[in-house]
């Protein structure tokens, strides 16, 4: 019974172009993918300063593990609450300007241990329509009543926010959209926030590293709680957590997704820390990133691409599912990776390239992808 139900499934997925069935990738090199015997360039990456493959971090990393070992072998909360990860996460909540931080094993389990613990029912959480499905499940396990405004419509924001006057909200967005690439607008957010006294959670998991001073992202003026995470810009793994004072107490009393798993190595925390001196030294990578994706953009445009975006992600919109997966499988055969992202990552009839640059990228890349696409577009017409 259960096996025919996911045959018939899976037949559905095929058949409506949502069906996954991701590339087997034999291991990266750079801004290259190696798949068999092919080398792939990879414009589907998150590592958007280039340091996941630097010598480097690979240096820095080796050692750490070498002198901590490779697990913590606990919980946080039985006898995994190391000196080193409280040390390195008072480091992280100074770099970035709030009281306390908490490290976790991702960004995904991060969103849903800070929505599902610090809102209740009887809160109001009002959220941005393109936030990540990671906030959407912890808003969802919250209990809290919540409701979506128009993306990064402020004005729509606030129309939300009248109606909920009396009661505890929360209001949560992004700072750069996974998908749409767009930035938030951080100073409008904060009028609205002095008007309002709302609670402000931002999850700036793609711009932390790559936007704002030495990396601080976009929405240190107006978030009271701020996810980030360490396998994007900062090229690692894990995740972390901005908090005002007192915050951290309670996830540790309360939040489940940490008090019920086992905590990232002590090499890591101890990585953690070495990582905030590469991040800060890094101006020249978020100068190169800054500027590739910009040359990137102004070329699709010029070539007529509908494309959007305002920083190091770019969506180049396809619509149809079907298409989307095609001009993806058509590049890949030209050696080229590009994401086609469809439902329910982006609204249905709504699929794109999402394309994400790295300052590994260069403008012989920019123009081998645009050239390859053109004519691929030519051919479908």
């Amino acid at each position: 019974m259960f096996a025919e139900r996911y045959k018939t499934r899976l037949t559905l997925q095929r058949q409506a172009g949502l069906y996954r069935n991701p590339p087997e990738v034999r291991r990266r090199d750079g801004k290259y993918l190696l798949m068999g015997t092919v080398r792939v360039l990879n414009f589907a990456s998150n590592d958007y300063l280039g340091l996941s493959t630097s010598a480097e971090l690979a240096r820095i990393t080796a050692g750490k593990f070498r002198k901590y070992g490779t697990s913590s072998s606990s919980s946080r909360l039985v006898s995994g609450n190391y000196s080193v990860i409280n040390q390195a996460e008072k480091a992280y909540a100074a770099y970035f300007g709030y009281d306390d931080a908490v490290f976790f094993p991702s960004g995904y389990q991060t969103n849903m241990a800070v929505l599902s613990t610090f809102l209740e029912q009887g809160d109001t959480v009002i959220f941005d329509k393109h936030i990540h499905a990671s906030s959407v499940r912890g808003m969802i396990m919250s209990g809290a009543g919540f409701y979506g405004y128009n993306h990064n419509s402020l004005s729509h924001l606030e129309r939300r926010l009248e109606t909920c006057r009396h009661k505890h909200a929360a209001v949560l967005t992004e700072s750069l959209f996974s998908m749409d690439g767009d930035l938030l607008d951080a100073p409008g957010l904060l009028c609205l926030k002095e008007r309002y006294g709302f609670l402000m959670i931002v999850d700036e998991a793609h711009a932390f590293g790559a936007l704002g001073d030495r990396g601080r992202g976009i929405a240190g003026t107006v978030a009271d709680v701020a996810v980030g995470t360490f396998g994007k810009a900062f090229g690692f793994f894990g995740a972390f957590v901005l908090l005002p004072h007192g915050f951290k107490e309670y996830l540790f009393n309360f939040a489940s997704p940490l008090i019920y798993t086992t905590t990232l190595p002590e090499a890591h925390a101890a990585t953690a820390i070495e990582l905030l001196d590469v991040i800060a030294a890094s101006e020249d990578r978020r100068i190169r990133l800054r500027e590739i994706s910009a040359f990137m953009k102004e070329r699709l445009k010029r070539e007529g691409f509908l494309v959007s975006g305002d920083a190091h992600i770019l969506a180049l919109e396809i619509g149809e599912e079907t298409k989307a997966v095609q001009v993806s499988r058509l590049l890949l055969e030209k050696n080229i990776f590009v994401l086609p992202a469809r439902y329910p990552t982006v609204p249905r009839n709504h699929a794109i390239l999402r394309i994400g640059i790295t300052a590994l990228h260069e403008e012989k890349d920019i123009a081998s992808f645009i050239e390859h696409l053109k004519e691929i577009y030519g051919c479908l017409e």
